[in-house]
């Protein structure tokens, strides 16, 4: 008797799923996600509305609302982190380079 679950077959992603699709700017777009998602936890945890939030640091409620939606194209690294100063944050950022691992290189795991 075979079931679902014995024709599935674990992969174990990169840890960036742009990168697992094969987004040539992959590294950039994870980046702007993991900024944008500290700033909409920053929001909920402090309950500021889009805006409030505009009337405390100046930046748009437009803006806002577009981190809130992850509507992140009209947003660089360094924007996203100045919204992040603004709303009283220290970002620390460290960077590790390495040679990339071509996907089918990595390994699967049944």
């Amino acid at each position: 008797m075979s079931t679902v679950d014995e024709d599935l077959q674990l992969v174990h992603g990169s840890g960036n799923v742009f990168r697992d699709f094969g987004r040539a700017d992959a590294d950039v777009r994870q980046t702007k996600v993991l900024l944008a998602a500290r700033i909409i936890g920053i929001l909920d945890d402090e309950g500021l509305s889009t805006r409030k939030a505009e009337r405390r640091t100046g930046v748009s409620h437009a803006d806002f609302t577009r981190i809130r939606k992850v509507q992140l194209d009209r947003f660089t690294i360094d924007r996203l982190m100045t919204v992040l100063n603004k709303l009283g944050q220290q970002v620390d950022v460290q960077i590790d380079v390495h040679p990339r691992v071509a996907a089918e290189e990595l390994p699967a795991h049944p």
